[in-house]
């Protein structure tokens, strides 16, 4: 009963009452960690498998073998996503991250910490995993908060960038501790894992038990399910409302909406913004900050501290759409910058050859910040109106961009190694 009385539209469409926002706001920042926490944590002990596996160039090869299931997965996702069962696409995700994190756990206890290529091809059916899950979770999760609030989406793409500040402090700090003891890195990587499996459980009872149930949550997929959205049913259920007892729009309005195509071509220039991003910062994150920038003073500390200020800035850009002011939403204008932000390239190549460590952190923490900034710009201007059911399936088709430029990053990634006798 509460559900359908709660929250009541304004004439603006939006609930007069907002019950539960502050806390639906923290749930989606704790499920944006943990879409990425897996992964991030397998990408943050890059040093763990470097040493573990040496001649398989694993900072490289984990990301190549993930980013195909990512983007397959939500190629086909994508394409049905009105009829995907939202509710059951997101807890398979995340109950796979739980699944693939205490496989990591068990086969590192399970082989006493022994490298070879048996082991390295179970790291790698594991990142396959996380690949899986993360289309599952990502496009599902991005797709479903499109037609909620932009506050929302900015919380869960901000718990993204909070899953790499996370890591890479855990990885600083048990570098630290064990970094003189006998297997201190491989003491780092369980316990990395260990916490890992218990986010990702909780995150599935956050999404089970906890989300659905929130009364603005339950306004926002009953508007949804009013303008014919049928992904959300399973959740509405959930929460404790059936189908039955939400009131539809008018017919005529309810059963129209633009097809994928249409939506893809009215939104082609923030598809190639998705893509573009991530296209450039994943041809430089994470390998070549882990293998291509020389040696310097902070030693076996170098790459950790680049990857630790390009989580931590990336998560910085993810909040600075919050003031108004600076936030980006000129069409041309975040094509213009999404582009220029290219000139990265070169300034990453010879600040690697010829300039100190100092310039090397301050561009990574360049990338990072534009990352985050440009990618919360994109996800919350672009649904905007738009019907629930398309803003889902904008959302879906955002993400299958994001995923595509970071194929295409990882992949270009290995041109870095041009040169280098490999």
């Amino acid at each position: 009963m509460e559900a359908a009385s709660a929250s009541m539209p304004d004439e603006k469409g939006a609930p007069t009452r907002l019950e539960g926002k502050s806390t639906a706001m923290v749930v989606c920042w704790l499920l944006g960690i943990g879409c990425l926490f897996s992964w991030n944590s397998m990408l943050t002990i890059e040093d763990y498998y470097v040493n573990l596996y040496p001649d398989y160039h694993p900072s490289r090869v984990l990301t190549l073998v993930y980013q195909p299931f990512a983007l397959i997965t939500l190629a086909v996702l994508a394409y049905h996503e009105a009829n995907v069962n939202t509710r059951k696409r997101n807890l398979f995700g995340y109950t796979l991250f739980f699944f693939g994190t205490l496989a990591i756990l068990v086969l590192n206890l399970a082989t006493s910490g022994k490298g070879g290529i048996g082991t390295f091809i179970g790291v790698c059916t594991v990142s396959a995993a996380f690949g899986l899950a993360d289309a599952n979770v990502q496009g599902g999760m991005v797709g479903d908060l499109s037609y909620m609030m932009p506050d929302f989406i900015q919380s869960f793409v901000a718990g993204l960038a909070a899953s790499g500040a996370i890591t890479s402090s855990l990885r600083l700090i048990t570098k630290a501790v064990f970094d003189n003891s006998q297997n201190g890195l491989r003491k780092g990587a369980i316990l990395f894992f260990v916490l890992c499996t218990i986010f990702e459980l909780l995150c599935v009872f956050l999404y089970a038990f906890v989300f659905p149930k929130l009364s603005i949550v339950k306004y926002y997929r009953s508007k949804a399910a009013s303008e014919g959205s049928k992904t959300v049913s399973a959740d509405l259920a959930a929460g404790g409302i059936h189908s039955h007892s939400v009131a539809p729009d008018d017919n005529s309005t309810k059963q129209e909406r633009l097809s994928n195509k249409q939506l893809l071509v009215e939104n082609i220039d923030y598809a190639m913004d998705m893509f573009l991003i991530y296209l450039l910062t994943l041809s430089i994150f994470p390998g070549f900050l882990s293998e291509d920038t020389g040696s310097h003073s902070l030693g076996s500390w170098y790459a950790l501290v680049l990857i630790a200020m390009y989580n931590v800035w990336d998560l910085v850009g993810r909040y600075v759409p919050l003031i108004e002011c600076v936030k980006l939403e000129s069409r041309s204008g975040l094509m213009i910058v999404v582009i220029a932000r290219f000139l990265l390239i070169p300034a990453f190549y010879f600040t690697a050859k010829y300039a100190d460590q100092g310039w090397m952190i301050f561009l990574t923490s360049f990338l990072g910040l534009s990352n985050g900034y440009l990618t919360v710009c994109v996800l919350t201007a672009a649904p905007k109106g738009y019907k629930g059911p398309e803003q889902n399936a904008l959302g879906n088709i955002l993400v299958l961009f994001l995923v595509g430029g970071l194929f295409a990053g990882v992949t270009s990634d290995w041109l870095w190694l041009i040169g280098k006798g490999w």
